[in-house]
């Protein structure tokens, strides 16, 4: 799965920057209240409240915003209607984007997105334009001083994972949805801390870019993932290793 993660962990890695920014708080917060009033508000039952809590606790969301997101959820508190609404594109060079939204104003929002993609050189496509590039996947990081790799390369394999990898000082494992559960029980029945735990859509390729293009390309991601509406983003953009090191 060498790549197919890479802009995943390249956002957890710059988190702390995003939490200080406070708007991964605001789309955490935004993310648990929909999966409570879609499912209620016991995470044992409601497989995406679990994720979004478990978000939450990897990004240190204070307990009082998670309370008031779940209250608000539940209708004890006041809370705005939110309506989601996925977006697909090109970046620069072909670049394939998709992006998740979560907003209480679709006129806005689209608006938003649009003049994003036009000013860094990328356009908004159809529905269905660009998601069959991707597939559904479980992906878990693990830190490499958590645990031996073949231990931990033994134990995911067993309780179902497709997939392992050793990457720079991570360990990177994936999953199908269905076998989500099961290697996060795994892994916590084990103590294995994870610094990511979630599922997200895995680019089956990847387009690498250079130079400007690579340059406008990541301005782009960045300044999509900074608008409050956007909940997440995802492409089969391969930045070079100079690019990320900066």
């Amino acid at each position: 799965m060498s790549g197919h993660s890479k802009w995943a962990n390249i956002k957890h890695k710059k988190g702390k920057v995003d939490a200080i920014r406070g708007k991964i708080t605001t789309k955490i917060s935004r993310e648990i209240t929909v999966a409570v009033r879609m499912g209620g508000p016991d995470p044992t039952g409601n497989m995406r409240l679990k994720l979004a809590l478990q978000k939450a606790r990897e990004n240190n969301i204070p307990k009082e915003n998670i309370q008031r997101a779940i209250q608000k959820g539940s209708g004890a508190l006041d809370g705005n209607s939110y309506e989601e609404i996925k977006y697909e594109g090109y970046g620069p060079g072909g670049v394939a984007i998709m992006v998740d939204a979560m907003t209480d104003n679709r006129n806005r929002t689209a608006a938003d997105v649009r003049h994003l993609f036009s000013k860094y050189g990328g356009n908004l496509g159809e529905t269905g334009c660009v998601s069959w590039m991707f597939k559904q996947k479980g992906v878990f990081v693990v830190e490499q001083d958590e645990i031996a790799e073949e231990d931990l390369m033994l134990l995911s394999l067993d309780a179902g994972a497709e997939d392992f990898e050793a990457a720079d000082d991570e360990y990177e494992i994936t999953t199908q949805p269905d076998d989500f559960e099961q290697v996060q029980e795994a892994l916590e029945k084990n103590n294995i801390k994870t610094i990511v735990s979630r599922i997200t859509m895995v680019p089956e390729t990847m387009t690498s870019l250079a130079g400007d293009e690579s340059e406008k390309m990541m301005k782009l991601l960045e300044a999509l993932e900074d608008l409050d509406d956007i909940q997440e983003v995802y492409t089969n953009f391969d930045m070079p290793e100079e690019d990320e090191e900066e």
